[in-house]
């Protein structure tokens, strides 16, 4: 009778071994991925702020009316489309994180061209709001740096501790899928040329 409780006994233990770690490795991956969502909401903060300073930003170019309308027009649109793009933090797979990117890509570039037509009108460029929102947006694309960092790195340890072993056995039964990273744009090793 003894003998036949031993192997129960040690199935028991066992069971309760294995129980007690898929439990754990599923607090650990829920933990991972509220830290992931939690710097997502930051980087969409930091991302909604710069858009919402581009209006001020256009209205105050718009009132030299030589100003390019072409550039402004480019502005615009490019903000739309930005922010037209929306990531649930469930859903930040590569491929969304890519689109979300290239949109955020695109509204830096135009933004890069005003600034730069800025450089024609020395009456613009010395108007006080023009300095302050263009601080403000300076200002602004440095939080969104950090707010990306942040983000990576996040990414990095939830995607590290879905893919070691056992977690990995366990990602796969629990639905945990790897996050995508935020990547450098397309030609940033390049040093951008400098015309006078």
């Amino acid at each position: 009778m003894k003998k036949a409780l031993i192997p129960i006994v040690v199935i028991a233990i066992l069971g309760l071994f294995l129980y007690t770690k898929a439990v754990g490795v599923y607090n650990m991956f829920v933990q991972n991925e509220e830290t992931v969502n939690g710097t997502w909401a930051e980087v969409e903060t930091q991302y909604q702020r710069r858009a919402d300073l581009i209006p001020n930003l256009v209205n105050t170019v718009k009132g030299y009316a030589d100003f390019e309308q072409e550039t402004l027009t480019g502005v615009i649109e490019a903000r739309a489309k930005a922010t037209g793009i929306t990531l649930q933090a469930d859903d930040l797979s590569p491929e969304k994180i890519a689109q979300f990117q290239q949109a955020q890509d695109q509204l830096s570039g135009a933004l890069s061209r005003l600034l730069v037509s800025v450089e024609r009108y020395p009456d613009l460029k010395a108007n006080q709001n023009f300095l302050e929102l263009q601080a403000q947006l300076e200002g602004t694309e440095n939080r969104i740096a950090v707010a990306r960092r942040n983000f990576n790195q996040n990414v990095q340890t939830y995607n590290t501790t879905l893919r070691t072993f056992p977690n990995n056995m366990f990602a796969g039964w629990y639905g945990f899928e790897r996050k995508g990273f935020f990547e450098a744009s397309e030609g940033a090793q390049n040093a951008p040329t400098v015309q006078f």
